[in-house]
């Protein structure tokens, strides 16, 4: 049997919608086109959805026939000879959902998609453009005068700013959630999905979920995490009864890669900000807590590390941090009524028992474990009272709710008045929130997918030995998360989050073995790459038109319509009555279950009811549903590499190394100053020089010492190069010439040295030395201009060249080109040894090997 699984990869990824009188057919396929499926959407009802699902998979040929067989039948029921009976709608990459007001449902489909990431080659693209279709034919459409309003409303939410998705990466769960869903025990999980087939109707039947012995791979995937799903509402309507490959899941919020290139070495650095859809709305609208424990402006923000090298999750190492941001989870809002700066703070509602806070972080305990670590940056000391009663009213929750946990699963509360210290000339803001992130992530630790390094063994570092979060015989699980807050949410929680990801950034480059101590310089590229994207996940949205997307308001004829409502408190809150129903206890205010598995999250523990969320279907090892190498590489379409292997995304060489010769290319090196007191680059100040050189980097011109080159030697000899046997400009960077004073031509070379590599070479040189030099430089020119004739005797030409004769034991030698000398067998062994290697296949060393290499430790670090 296997010991790991993979993800199971969507077999609906372009679409085309056909269109009759009487129906919708959607076809949807893999990328190689070998897999369909089809949609039958009924066009006769006015207000209900009928969508039939066949669940049959079909082949090109197989849709080609169905196709033409509904041309052929709608072409002769119309009874117009010569028109085509089915026509060709649109052709999409997924579909949204379906949405109905009041009057029929509309289709809302994706229509141009771009590529953002790539994580372990599962791509994840970002939403450019949609189609919405109504779905009811003319003849049956019954019209109502509000529908045009609420259509308008709707399509408020722009759903080409900041909405991604993926066929085969669940973007709303963690890396580390899910890369250990994937490592969970097969057995169990054979075992717990024939149980579940056996209790449940099982969407997925027509599959023939294999649980019985035999060769193959297990696909896993798992349910989403819908609080971070924006389109889960419009999905609603057809989730039960449609295959899982027409769910297509979408968050909102932000995405970005950029590639660190450590000396050659690619590490991508990915960043993904999940916005919360719950409790979701406007600055402002929404503030603090609603009565299930969702907070306004919750977002969740993971950084991820991969070695871009090896693109497996199996096989590859990759790691990730996770932190969240939201408002403080309390009842409170602002009155906006007024027009002022600061609208006055409000607390709605008296609780004394810190219930609505409880809700909260029991959610938080449940995803993330422990412990949980509030860093709180609203003022303490105002001559008014205005943040200050959030803060006391938090403290008072956290301390009440502190009582009955464990004392070791305790909730941290770090007050820190960052305005107060920004205004001090006494105090370095950004030094302050370094010791405070340094504790964070000691206490909270980070994923990685592979044990420490041996030599993390053998020469341990401080901080590293003091590192928390859980450790497995597989690597560092994350247990417990920052949570971040300020009254907006913005800068305060911006900056504080960026010190916490730089941070966590040395950490994780550490455990991937890139950097010798987890330490992280300002002004150095990776730094300036987190920095470049960072973001606060918010938006100017109309809180109308979220309401009515997420589906928080459902129109309904005869009842007062979402503009005429004079508040949404309602919508976002449950009736008192039902929470009576629903009330926990005081004291033991968080779920059983939760709190018996801490530190670990409780989302991630293999248990009965973490499995019944998987879907499991076993496969051949090579079928397309689990062949991510066929998925990122597509060989079986016309493709191109900068769609491929994300040439265009941000790089630490091109885009924030300066273009100066002779400097370190590192990513961890310090940037100095130049002489303005400017820093190189990355600084806000020059920003705008940063993104110029980001946009012209492709086509920026060669050095100008390639130019004076090229252009002295095409004056100089007045016929082209390549004909007459030139020295390459790799070769030989300047070109001397054939007459005239040397003195002048020797400091024409000294030049040119000196601007290819940074260095003066008369500097400490004699003449005889220099005179040397001048000697090997005309040699080498000498050689290359040979005549045609083929001759190997001196002679001496009319033009002053000196032919020369080969005199190596080699048959063939000149600076140009050899015949390397017969390798014996053990350094070729050593070479295939190198390249298996490369291929993750290690050869076990032997006894003078090991003994080598720990006297190699012993006398340099012990």
């Amino acid at each position: 049997m296997p010991s790991a699984a993979a993800p199971i990869i969507s077999s609906v990824q372009k679409l085309v919608l056909y269109e009759t009188r009487a129906r919708y057919f959607l076809v949807g396929s893999n990328h190689a086109e070998t897999k369909h499926r089809v949609l039958k959407i009924d066009r006769t009802e006015p207000r209900d959805l009928v969508v039939i699902d066949d669940r049959h998979v079909y082949t090109q040929q197989e849709v080609k026939e169905l196709l033409g067989r509904l041309d052929l039948g709608n072409r002769t029921k119309m009874g117009q000879k010569g028109s085509s009976g089915l026509f060709r709608a649109v052709t999409a990459f997924g579909v949204v959902g379906f949405v109905r007001f009041l009057e029929g449902y509309y289709i809302v489909l994706i229509t141009k998609r771009r590529k953002m990431a790539d994580i372990g080659g599962h791509a994840i693209y970002k939403i450019e453009d949609t189609n919405l279709i109504y779905i009811p034919n003319d003849s049956v459409r019954v019209t109502h005068p509000d529908e045009a309003r609420y259509l308008r409303i709707f399509q408020n939410v722009d759903l080409s700013s900041n909405f991604y998705f993926s066929y085969s990466y669940d973007l709303s769960h963690s890396l580390q959630y899910n890369l250990t869903v994937l490592r969970m025990p097969l057995e169990m999980l054979k075992s717990e999905t024939t149980q579940a087939r056996q209790e449940s109707f099982d969407i997925f039947e027509d599959e023939g979920l294999v649980t019985q012995g035999g060769s193959g791979v297990f696909g896993i995937c798992s349910e989403p995490y819908m609080k971070y799903v924006w389109n889960g509402e419009l999905l609603e309507v057809i989730k039960n009864t449609v295959h899982r490959d027409w769910l297509l899941y979408i968050i909102h919020g932000f995405c970005g890669q950029s590639k660190l290139l450590i000396y050659g070495r690619p590490v991508y650095v990915s960043l993904i900000a999940r916005r919360s859809s719950k409790f979701a709305g406007t600055r402002f609208l929404k503030r603090g807590a609603n009565c299930e424990g969702d907070v306004a402006n919750e977002v969740e923000t993971e950084q991820i590390l991969c070695d871009a090298s090896v693109m497996s999750f199996t096989a590859g190492s990759y790691s990730s941090y996770v932190q969240v941001r939201g408002s403080v989870p309390l009842s409170w809002s602002q009155d906006i009524s007024t027009m002022m700066p600061k609208p006055p703070i409000t607390l709605d509602q008296a609780d004394p028992f810190a219930r609505v806070a409880a809700l909260h972080f029991d959610q938080m305990l449940q995803r993330f474990g422990s412990p949980l670590i509030i860093l709180n940056l609203v003022k303490e000391r105002e001559r008014r009272k205005h943040e200050r009663i959030l803060s006391e009213e938090l403290v008072a929750a956290v301390t009440y709710l502190n009582q009955f946990l464990p004392p070791e699963h305790t909730i941290v509360y770090i007050p820190w008045d960052m305005a107060k210290y920004t205004k001090s000339k006494l105090c370095n803001v950004l030094d302050r929130l370094n010791v405070i992130a340094e504790s964070v992530v000691k206490k909270t630790g980070f994923f990685v997918n592979r044990p420490d390094s041996y030599c993390s063994i053998l020469r341990p570092d401080e901080k590293w030995n003091e590192l928390g979060g859980c450790v497995i015989p597989t690597g560092r699980l994350q247990t417990g998360v920052l949570r971040t807050n300020c009254v907006d949410c913005l800068d305060r929680t911006n900056t504080a989050q960026f010190m916490v990801g730089k941070c966590a950034l040395a950490y994780q480059l550490y455990s991937l073995g890139l950097i010798d101590k987890p330490n992280l310089q300002f002004d150095t590229d990776a730094v300036r790459q987190i920095d470049d994207t960072n973001v606060c996940v918010l938006d100017a949205d109309r809180q109308d038109s979220i309401n009515l997307f997420l589906g928080v308001f459902h129109p309904t004829e005869g009842k007062p319509h979402l503009w005429e409502l004079p508040t949404d408190f309602y919508l976002h809150h449950k009736n008192t009555m039902e929470l009576l129903l629903t009330r926990r206890s005081y004291t033991h205010w968080w779920t059983p279950e939760v709190i018996k598995y801490l530190p670990l999250p409780y989302d991630e523990v293999t248990c009965a009811a973490n499995l019944k969320k998987l879907i499991v279907k076993k496969f051949h090892k090579h079928e397309e549903e689990i062949d991510i190498h066929n998925e990122f590489f597509r060989p079986h379409e016309l493709s191109s590499f900068d769609d491929t292997f994300c040439l265009a995304m941000t790089s630490s060489a091109r885009d924030f190394m300066p273009k100066t010769i002779g400097i370190d290319p590192s990513p961890f090196t310090v940037r100095k100053p130049d002489e303005t007191g400017k820093s190189v680059l990355g600084n806000k100040s020059n920003r705008e020089e940063a993104v110029l050189q980001r946009k012209t980097a492709a086509s920026a011109p060669p050095p100008p010492s390639e130019e004076a080159v090229s252009s002295s030697s095409e004056d100089d000899s007045g016929t082209d190069r390549e004909d007459e046997g030139s020295v390459s400009q790799r070769s030989t960077p300047v070109k001397m010439a054939d007459t005239g004073d040397s003195a002048k031509a020797m400091e024409n070379v000294v030049q040119s040295m000196k601007d290819v590599y940074g260095i003066n070479l008369s500097d400490g040189l004699s003449e005889d030395d220099l005179s040397i030099y001048s000697r090997f430089v005309q040699l080498g020119q000498s050689q290359h201009k040979q005549d045609k004739s083929g001759q190997k005797h001196c002679v001496q030409c009319s033009d002053g060249v000196i032919k020369l004769t080969p005199i190596s034991a080699f048959s063939q030698d000149n600076i140009y080109e050899v015949q390397p000398p017969r390798v014996d067998r053990r350094s070729t062994e050593i070479f295939h040894a190198h390249l298996q290697a490369s291929k993750g296949v290690m050869q076990p060393l032997g006894k003078e090997d090991t003994a080598m290499y720990r006297e190699y430790i012993r006398n340099r670090y012990l």
